[in-house]
């Protein structure tokens, strides 16, 4: 024998509906009765709501994960030590006028808007991975180690 399993509400939903039309509109009846009906319905209906919430509340108090919190990271300033290093790459390139001094003005900006033109970059002057890139000041990284070979043993007899 098979089961076939129900949600409460549909079953609640289903059984409403045929009373309801087995019932028919029939002169009859009173409004008082229709009444009483409607009234106990409704209580029934918002009694297997609470508990179905309660349970899915539960349920999803169970859960092992750790709430998700939003973060937020703020964008990192350049050190004078980087700007600097900037400076000196675009004035090797002819851009940046002035002397390298580590201070990001008017003069940098400028410098940097010219050099993104000629890239065909965004021309906002303002620091952007691409334009690093394009410097030839991307992202630092250690050269690989080279690989020591070890040559193997001379056996002297």
């Amino acid at each position: 024998m098979q089961r076939i399993v129900v949600p409460l509400s549909v079953a609640l939903c289903a059984s409403l509906a045929i009373g309801a039309w087995a019932a028919g509109p029939s002169p009859q009846t009173s409004t008082t009765k229709k009444k009483s009906v409607t009234k106990s319905t409704a209580k029934a209906a918002a009694k297997t709501s609470t508990t179905a919430a309660t349970k899915r509340t539960a349920a999803a108090s169970k859960s092992k994960r750790p709430p998700v919190t939003a973060r937020h990271y703020s964008p990192q300033q350049p050190s004078q030590e980087r700007y600097k290093e900037i400076q000196q790459a675009l004035a090797a390139k002819g851009y940046f006028k002035t002397e390298p001094d580590g201070a990001w003005g008017p003069a940098s900006i400028e410098a940097l808007k010219r050099f993104q033109h000629d890239q065909n970059l965004v021309e906002d002057g303002k620091i952007g991975s691409l334009s690093l890139i394009a410097l030839g000041l991307g992202p630092k990284r250690e050269p690989p180690e080279p690989v020591k070979t070890v040559e193997p043993e001379q056996r002297i007899p």
